[in-house]
């Protein structure tokens, strides 16, 4: 279990951080920079989870993602290629995406179908939400260009996990404006006059 006694340590001083291994890389490194965008994804969930009055079951889903996110940020700071001459790390694993893909299906069940694109807006839980999808994407296109780095690697789940929360996170936002019924519609060329 993690124990913080002492939040500082000044070891990050120099402009490095330590990995999951004990080694230290700068903290501009892609890996560091995959699992800050995690990082980011769940802070944005959890301002989304504070317009939720209500939603029950939508705020249950949204914390178990949460919990996970911290299993994907542990994930990507051990090195695939380390944790086989390490030992077990913690990995996502396939039942958390089979888990997001049946939470999907369920909000979605409440939905109509999509006739245009929507506005990432509408109430203040479905605008944070979308809020939390870009960042999502932008987590998901890191650990993607990190999985094709020479000598770097990204585990298959922890990729399809960070794909199949962004289209949660779009369902969830739509399901958070009212079931749909408060989708703000893109309308294309609308303020071209």
């Amino acid at each position: 279990m993690v124990k913080l006694n002492k939040i500082y340590t000044r070891t990050g001083d120099d402009g490095t951080t330590g990995l999951g291994t004990g080694a230290r890389v700068p903290k501009y490194d892609l890996r560091v920079d995959a699992y800050g965008a995690v990082d980011e994804t769940n802070a944005a969930i959890g301002l989304a989870r504070l317009h939720l009055s209500g939603e029950v079951v939508l705020d249950a889903m949204l914390m178990r993602v949460q919990n996970d996110l911290f299993d994907l940020g542990a994930d990507l700071c051990v090195p695939p290629k380390a944790d086989e001459a390490a030992g077990a790390a913690l990995r996502v694993i396939p039942a958390q995406v089979s888990r997001l893909e049946s939470d999907i299906d369920l909000l979605n069940a409440e939905l109509s179908p999509l006739t245009s694109f929507i506005l990432p807006a509408g109430s203040p839980a479905s605008a944070h939400l979308h809020f939390a999808r870009t960042v999502c994407r932008r987590a998901e296109r890191i650990m993607v260009e990190l999985s094709h780095q020479p000598d770097e690697s990204v585990g298959g789940p922890a990729i399809h996990y960070v794909n199949r929360l962004s289209d949660l996170l779009f369902v969830a936002g739509r399901y958070a404006n009212a079931r749909g019924a408060a989708d703000v519609l893109w309308v294309p060329g609308a303020s071209r006059t």
